[in-house]
């Protein structure tokens, strides 16, 4: 949609907003209930901005102020009179579907020399004009479901011209409410006493916000229109299309079943060759309940609880329940059947029918879905005859069921998303468009592109995707931040998508192969030292929206990559019984306790506490498809002394050998001196050291640590032992040291007694290297000793090159071990 407003004022502007100018809004009176709440909404949305509240007009005498006036095409109202006046082109609207046009115009009213007219061509073609100049003027449709910032302006005008977005190429546009226990059931009981009319009312706002028109409710253990009385009359007024679920016929809810039977004493037996008359009563109960309300109508039949209806249902069985339905629908409304709009959905087993040859009236919309996860499953043959009644698609962001539910968090990049439903939309598949958001949140980005591309498909390709994520993000965030928000916000759906987090563990990635797994694990680390310190620079009224959309997804997400990793090493040097297992035991807790802290920060700190359960969801120890409501931590094994291994050998690869020095196999004291490792000493790991350090090895006390290492090569190479820089504080006589391997005569080195005061290279790298030579004659194992003559050494590194080492700040990497 072209921009039109602007806060600098040029000779092709009207003025809506500055310091001393206050604007009015016009509509006539006895308009559309619906209307007239997104008219309250757009005056309130001008005061957040702007902090003054528009005057809302029914009359026209003496208005000085900027006016905006709004109204339907065709219900005898303002607009017909402009038309009439040809300062509106009534072509444009006139039998058009939900489209509207802002414009100028000039005199339209006796006394008043411009206004901005919102004209709809009904009135949710009029609603989204409201909506639209409502987000240009700065109120993101995530405003309350995300906590977007207003941001304040003093001034504001409407470029000269006339605008409008088109008619939508999708005629039902809308989301399902699914699965929504324990985080969205447990948030709207929280915040308003119930998934009821209260909480409907801002999510139907946000529907009509971004353009949208249609819903399924939220189904598990709830029924919209039983609920809250309120809920049904709401979404009328307000312009929402009800609909339910693809295995809900008749606009009753499977609750509604369950609450219906009970109250009637009636048998629980969902099948319609056995209780054929309670069914038609029962489903003509919800016609009734909801006939004078907008709707689209599910007919057809699936087992109770969204299961398949059973082995040996036969497809004349189900037609004649369509049949059946349609007749409920004539008795009911006084119309004939295609009068009320309906759709079948092609939902798993139902879609065997349809293949088998099940067929519905011609007036039906025959609604595809994907496999759960955002593959479509079918779609119409181009080389056939089409369906009269039109296609639709179902399309999942969140799903229950195998191999895994998927309920936590966003795992659908717009790129995949755009791609099946572009290949949907070029199938004729342009009825209807629902896709399965769960929770709602934090589905916020893929739901906006959704209802965007559901208006539009062929405004988005493959090279432009990107852009749409930066003027989304740009929206939410502002300009300044858009772009790196865009890229965090398309890497993090990406890297999800890999694998979806319910389904990632330590078996996922491979540690041995391409080294798999410490890649991937460092793409989200890197994503998410990047969110964390974006959030040092976000100004301080974005912050909980950026929580939100942006660092809590990333941040939640690579600590359990960060989680899974330390559960495949623990696992490994568990089974090698290397006590290096107890480190990666310990980080487990530490991610898994993390874990907690994010989602009870989500739930209780942002926005004030706003979103208490919305991230209830669990996420951690699924076994099966789906487990219980808890998250479980991985189970981890701690490696004890007695349990250890004693026996590492390094390998050598690539030319070279590099050990950490705690990584000894062997270590001899004496009564009075031993060995302690100093964890995280020096440069890389840790550093090894005598104690007490008053006290040297006398001539008869071997104090010394062995390593065990297997050679490839065979040769005279050099062994770069590296050393934290003590200096001879011995009166200058050096501190000493002996090396040797395999027994053999050992090379005594004094490395630091020509140390004369001198500042240079050992203080700048905080390291003394000392090197010697040594000849092995045969490749195989072998063992290096290093024997300390003085207290107060420190070894943090071994290198030996074999020909191939590499020169590097910290020294290379250690070597692989093997027992």
């Amino acid at each position: 949609m072209q921009s039109f407003i602007i806060t600098e004022k040029n000779s092709e502007t009207i003025v809506l907003k500055e310091k001393s100018v206050n604007l009015s809004i016009f509509t006539n009176s006895g308009i559309d209930n619906g209307i007239l709440r997104a008219v309250k909404i757009l005056q309130s949305d001008f005061l957040k901005v702007t902090e003054n509240q528009p005057t809302i007009l029914n009359q026209i005498s003496g208005v000085n102020s900027p006016l905006i006036i709004i109204g339907t095409v065709g219900t005898k109202s303002v607009i017909d009179d402009l038309i009439k006046q040809k300062k509106i082109d009534g072509k444009a609207l006139t039998g058009k579907n939900e489209k509207f046009i802002i414009q100028n115009i000039s005199n339209p009213f006796s006394g008043v020399s411009e206004a901005i007219v919102i004209a709809g061509s009904d009135k949710r073609g009029t609603i989204y004009g409201i909506y639209e100049m409502s987000q240009q003027i700065g109120v993101s449709p995530w405003y309350y479901m995300a906590d977007v910032p207003l941001k304040a302006k003093e001034n504001i005008y409407f470029k000269k011209g006339i605008y409008t977005d088109g008619e939508p190429a999708v005629k039902y546009r809308g989301i399902f409410l699914n699965d929504e226990e324990p985080s969205l059931g447990g948030w709207a009981r929280a915040t308003f006493g119930g998934v009821n009319s209260k909480f409907y009312e801002k999510v139907f706002e946000l529907i009509l916000r971004m353009k949208g028109n249609y819903i399924w409710p939220a189904m598990w253990g709830k029924a919209f229109y039983d609920n809250d009385v309120l809920s049904g009359p709401l979404a009328n007024e307000m312009g929402i299309i009800m609909g339910t679920s693809h295995h809900e016929p008749m606009a009753q809810a499977q609750e509604d079943w369950h609450r219906y039977i009970k109250k009637n004493n009636l048998p629980n037996v969902w099948d319609y060759s056995k209780n054929q008359k309670v069914l038609q009563e029962f489903w003509k109960s919800g016609i009734e309940r909801s006939k004078n309300w907008e709707k689209l109508v599910t007919v057809g039949m699936r087992g109770d609880g969204d299961e398949a209806m059973g082995e040996g249902t036969n497809i004349a069985l189900l037609e004649n329940i369509v049949k059946d339905q349609r007749k409920i629908l004539e008795e009911v409304t006084g119309k004939k059947a295609e009068k009320t709009p309906q759709v079948w959905a092609l939902y798993k087993e139902v879609q065997d029918y349809y293949d088998k040859g099940m067929r519905v009236p011609d007036d039906v919309i025959l609604l595809f879905c994907d496999d759960n996860w955002g593959n479509v499953r079918k779609l119409p043959d181009l080389t056939k005859p089409l369906h009269k009644g039109g296609y639709g698609m179902y399309y999942h962001f969140d799903y229950v069921g195998g191999p895994r539910n998927s309920k936590w968090i966003n795992i659908s990049p717009i790129q995949r998303v755009w791609e099946q439903m572009n290949l949907s939309y070029e199938h004729k598949v342009d009825q209807l468009w629902v896709v399965n958001v769960g929770d709602l949140k934090p589905m916020e980005f893929p739901i906006s592109f959704f209802l965007e591309m559901a208006w539009n498909p062929k405004q988005f390709n493959s090279k432009n995707l990107l852009e749409y994520t930066e003027k989304w993000s740009a929206q939410q965030f502002g300009e300044k931040y858009a772009k790196e928000i865009a890229r965090m916000i398309n890497l993090y759906a990406k890297y999800n998508r890999r694998v979806t987090p319910e389904t990632l563990d330590s078996k996922t990635y491979s540690l041995e192969n391409y080294n798999e797994f410490e890649t991937v694990l460092n793409d989200y680390r890197a994503l998410a030292v990047d969110a964390l310190r974006l959030k040092e620079r976000i100004p301080a009224e974005y912050q909980d929206a950026y929580y939100q959309l942006v660092l809590y997804p990333i941040d939640a997400c690579s600590n359990l990559y960060e989680m899974y990793y330390a559960v495949a090493k623990n696992r490994e040097f568990a089974k090698k019984k290397d006590l290096q297992a107890n480190f990666y035991a310990d980080r487990v807790k530490e991610c898994f306790e993390r874990s907690a802290y994010l989602d009870h920060k989500y739930n209780n700190e942002i926005a004030g506490g706003k979103w208490i359960h919305m991230m209830d969801q669990m996420k951690i120890g699924y076994k099966s498809w789906a487990d219980g409501k808890e998250n479980v931590m991985p189970e981890v094994t701690y490696i004890y002394d007695d349990n250890a291994s004693k026996e590492k050998v390094f390998k050598e690869k690539d030319g070279y050998i590099s050990i950490e020095a705690e990584n000894f196999a062997r270590m001899n004291n004496s009564d009075r001196i031993h060995w302690e490792v100093i964890p995280d000493f020096g440069k890389t790991k840790s550093g090894v050291t005598t104690f007490p350090q008053s006290a040297g090895p006398n001539t008869n006390e071997n104090i010394y640590l062995e390593y065990d290492i297997n050679f490839e090569s065979k040769g005279e190479f050099e062994v770069q032992l590296l050393l934290a820089p003590t200096l001879n504080y011995n009166h200058n006589k050096g501190l000493r040291y002996e090396i040797s391997f395999d027994g053999g005569s050992p090379q005594i080195i004094n490395f630091n007694g020509h140390y004369k005061g001198e500042l240079g290279r050992w203080q700048s790298e905080h390291i003394i290297k000392s090197i010697t030579k040594h000849h092995i004659s045969q490749s195989g194992k072998h063992t290096l000793r290093f024997r300390v003559l003085e207290a107060g050494i420190v070894l943090e590194k071994i290198l030996i090159d074999t020909g191939g080492l590499k020169p590097s700040y910290l020294g290379a990497p250690e070597s692989d071990l093997f027992y």
